[in-house]
């Protein structure tokens, strides 16, 4: 590359000439870049000839496909109004459908649905490859909506007014265009918004920092001020909080990914409530707040612990003001609170009781006290609330395994009973499998809880093909799932891998939030290196075992799990015989100058800072890559249209490991943002790329 080229690109990345001289492959950042954009189809074009001849690439991207599609898969319910919202994609709607039925015809073995917004004749209709993102409707008026619409499957959407009567896109109705941010309904003719408001209104991360109301007729530059927050800010939004009529309009201010200042607006003043940066408000239940605590407080002379869950007047939260604030949930050693949905008359909390989850319902009892009553869904597996119905307290509950289909239960109010309404039909017989909880010891001693899903007649000689996923961050917490991953696989891991004789362990290392914020708040910034040694005491407890040895040995991870298999890799090659890198983070020297990357420094640390660089620059993959080394073969993914972690990421790791002539595979989806693909086959097509690398690597 010409030097003067070379300082050209150094310049609009915000970087000097010298560390561009220093980073040979700095021009791989250009995501639309011409040249840069020819090297992704070679290494498209390669990958694919090297694999796509493989007959073993096409069963699997058969069976893929077969699970993905299937009629039988569970479909995801969303209450607005007397409708339940469905988004469904299949081989006839790639794109996929938003659809509604009644409660009672879901019940039904065969529901009807009806299309609301088809998405695949909206994009052949407006020509534009549009992913939908969501719609959200006035809990008043459910008529009121807004559709979340991305060309390409990034962050930055396209927000536009519909109405879910007439299902039609409102003329002349709200509308934003492409930008992060969005809107939230305060009436049927008023909203929030927090958008790109042009210069100088996006924090330094890429999120809108303005926050206004803005009014139906009225042109977006006459939206009237509400909070302006610094541009050295994650990110601020406004929101109203639902509460049997007593609703709570806030405002947050993301001081970093991890903290925040919030506001009640109130009669068209902004009142501070004094919580401690790291809490999280939760909700509102019959005009209180519902409040997390990530560390201790101290409060008028009481002590709330870490881990606690309170309800609290707002007027207890502003200085000089009067209220109660009342302990709702006692912190302990093996609870862990994941979330917390309210209705008009229940809260329920979700929990995690040693990585299993339950569901708890709070009542009001006397003298201001809540009573607990434990709702008796099946035991040793994942619960996640998916909708609920404000003014009956009804709602929907999602419970799966590793080896249990998902299933979705509904529940009354009238007697608390989980019902179930829906189940998805097996994608591989998960009789076969039994699934095991084993502990690692890490270098300090730690713990870490691992489950080994495998079959029942295994033998323990150390030559199982085995598959790790782990994320290890930003308080994820990681639970049993029928998909093997974070990601809607529908179980075709279990297809794609168990069936064929391959073991799956999922590895709750530190930086999650499995065990509380203790347990992530010990991988943070400097401690960040704690992740890879828990994931390294995982993979020799596996050996010590006799279940695996290093040869048999893959590993998976995306985004932050991309950078914790690259940097394991890194550090300890001789562990692995196959990686699967997603989306990842890899050079953290400029991480936070990419994309979104700014807004995660609280869980990094900042690179610009020498003394934080000195703790990153250990372990970031990109810069501790060296020649003379063995590293085991790395299958990449990224996407073209990911606006959030860049894919420049894996771009220049892939090509700096074919510069020290190590084997790599590399996948670049033209679409699909963050999530790496929109459409079912799309992800098939990856996933058969990724275990066709692992059966040929490992077996």
């Amino acid at each position: 590359m010409q030097l003067k080229t070379l300082a050209l690109l150094a310049t609009l990345a915000g970087v000097s000439p010298a560390w561009a001289e220093e980073d040979p492959y700095l021009w791989l950042e250009g995501v639309d870049d011409d040249r840069a954009l020819d090297w992704v189809r070679a290494e498209n074009a390669a990958t694919a000839e090297r694999l796509e001849s493989s007959p073993l690439f096409k069963e699997l991207y058969t069976q893929a496909k077969e699970v993905l599609n299937a009629a039988s898969r569970l479909p995801e319910v969303r209450q607005e109004g007397d409708w339940l919202y469905n988004f469904w994609r299949d081989e006839k709607n790639p794109r996929g459908v938003y659809r509604r039925t009644s409660l009672a015809e879901f019940a039904s073995d065969q529901p009807a649905w009806e299309v609301v917004i088809d998405i695949d004749a909206l994009s052949a209709e407006e020509n534009t490859q549009w992913v939908f993102k969501g719609m959200s409707c006035l809990r008043e008026h459910p008529e009121h909506c807004m559709v979340r619409l991305s060309p390409g499957g990034g962050d930055a959407v396209v927000t536009r007014e519909f109405n879910s009567v007439s299902k039609t896109f409102v003329k002349d109705g709200f509308f934003l265009p492409l930008a992060k941010g969005g809107v939230g309904w305060i009436d049927a003719d008023t909203v929030f918004v927090s958008t790109d408001f042009g210069a100088g209104s996006m924090t330094k991360s890429g999120y809108p920092r303005v926050v206004k109301t803005w009014k139906r007729g009225k042109p977006l530059s006459d939206a009237k001020l509400v909070y302006e927050g610094d541009v050295e800010s994650v990110s601020a939004n406004a929101f109203r909080l639902h509460s049997a009529g007593a609703d709570i309009d806030m405002v947050r201010d993301g001081k970093t990914f991890w903290t925040s200042e919030r506001y009640q607006l109130k009669d068209g003043e902004l009142k501070k409530l004094e919580l401690p940066l790291s809490a999280t408000v939760n909700g509102a239940f019959q005009g209180r707040l519902i409040i997390s605590l990530k560390e201790d407080w101290n409060r008028d002379g009481v002590k709330y612990p870490q881990g606690a869950v309170l309800i609290a007047d707002t007027t207890a939260l502003q200085t000089g003001g009067k209220g109660t604030i009342d302990v709702l949930i006692e912190p302990d050693n093996t609870t862990i609170v994941q979330s917390v949905n309210t209705t008009d008359s229940t809260i329920l909390v979700t929990v995690l009781e040693n990585v299993r989850g339950k569901i708890y319902r709070y009542n009001p009892g006397p003298e201001g006290r809540f009573e607990r009553s434990l709702i008796p869904f099946p035991d040793n597996g994942t619960l996640e609330i998916t909708s609920t119905d404000d003014a009956s307290g009804n709602f929907f509950a999602r419970y799966e395994s590793f080896t249990t289909p998902p299933a979705l239960y509904y529940v009354a109010s009238s007697d608390w009973q989980p019902q179930k309404v829906k189940g998805q039909a097996p994608s591989f017989d998960g009789d076969r499998y039994q699934t095991e909880q084993y502990f690692a010891t890490s270098a300090d001693g730690t713990k870490i809880p691992y489950f080994v899903v495998i079959a029942k007649d295994a033998k323990r000689d150390g030559t199982n093909p085995t598959h790790i996923f782990s994320y290890g961050g930003f308080r994820n917490s990681l639970t049993p799932s029928y998909s093997g991953s974070y990601e809607d696989l529908s179980g075709a891991y279990g297809k794609l891998w168990l069936d064929r004789g391959g073991v799956f362990v999922l590895a709750n290392i530190r930086g999650g939030g499995e065990f509380g914020p203790q347990w992530h708040a010990a991988a943070l910034k400097e401690n960040h290196y704690r992740s890879f040694e828990d994931f390294e005491a995982v993979a020799e407890d596996l050996f010590e075992r006799k279940i695996t040895s290093p040869d048999h040995l893959g590993i998976e991870g995306r985004s932050n799990g991309g950078l914790l298999v690259g940097a394991t890799m890194t550090r300890r090659p001789e562990l692995y015989g196959a990686v699967i890198c997603g989306v990842p983070l890899l050079d953290m020297k400029r991480y936070h100058k990419l994309l979104a990357g700014a807004s995660w420094m609280a869980e990094y640390g900042d690179p610009d800072v020498p003394g934080e660089w000195a703790y990153i620059k250990e372990y970031s993959p990109y810069q501790n890559l060296s020649s003379g080394v063995d590293y085991p073969a790395v299958f990449f993914y990224t996407s073209t249209r990911d606006d959030r972690v860049h894919p420049g990421h894996a771009r220049k790791m892939a090509a700096r490991m074919q510069e020290l002539d190590q084997e790599i595979w590399y996948y670049e989806n033209m679409e699909g943002g963050h999530g790496g693909s929109t459409t079912n086959d799309q992800l098939a097509y990856r996933l058969a790329l990724a275990y066709t690398h692992l059966w040929t690597q490992l077996k």
